[in-house]
């Protein structure tokens, strides 16, 4: 139990090689009433961390951590909502309310103290290029509308990606190709001759 991370969620299957399920129930359970370990939510537990300002008051994992976990967990595809990814790419100014995340699992919502994080279930075509740079520029895409972004906001987003200068068109080619971004295909048209001229 001390080789695990401080705040960082677990699940209770990584257990159940050490011994059967209601031993390793019982283990965590007593843990848990013991303080050492706290249920976070069904099946999934962390140690409590001490906050480097006050020792003395203890934090857990984050509900987006526990999001995260529980997708691993059950093998599911997770990926920032559309709004959140257009958020962090300079396309909207305002923050989303909530955090919210699409996935191929079942929709839920998790919470810790008093942090939400909603899981939605959304279609195979949004969780398209999960973890890589062109999926969360396709994603924002999926979300707003070609008419209301300018190419600059679209330049802007682009080095945000942080991607090399040999990979930015082929992004912009991939994404043209998009059944679900034909509305942005002038403006990705625009877009790549002129990074091109």
């Amino acid at each position: 139990m001390s080789r695990l991370q401080k705040g960082m969620p677990f699940t209770i299957e990584g257990f159940y090689a050490l011994g059967s399920v209601t031993s390793v129930q019982k283990a965590l359970s007593r843990l848990a009433k013991e303080g050492t370990v706290v249920r976070v939510a069904k099946g999934i537990y962390a140690r409590p961390k001490p906050l480097k300002s006050f020792p003395s008051i203890k934090t857990t994992a984050t509900a987006e951590e526990v999001a995260l976990s529980w997708a691993r967990k059950y093998s599911y595809s997770i990926v920032p909502h559309g709004l959140e990814e257009a958020y962090r790419l300079g396309l909207q100014t305002q923050a989303p309310v909530k955090t919210v995340f699409w996935t191929s699992g079942p929709s839920r919502e998790f919470k810790v103290g008093n942090q939400q994080v909603v899981v939605k279930h959304a279609a195979q075509s949004k969780l398209r290029w999960a973890n890589k740079p062109e999926g969360a520029f396709y994603r924002a895409l999926l979300v707003l509308s070609a008419e209301h972004t300018s190419l600059q906001q679209l330049k802007t987003a682009l080095k945000r990606l942080n991607l090399a200068s040999n990979e930015v068109i082929p992004v912009i080619h991939k994404l043209k190709l998009q059944p679900t971004l034909l509305s942005w295909q002038n403006k990705l048209t625009k877009l790549e001759s002129e990074l091109l001229s």
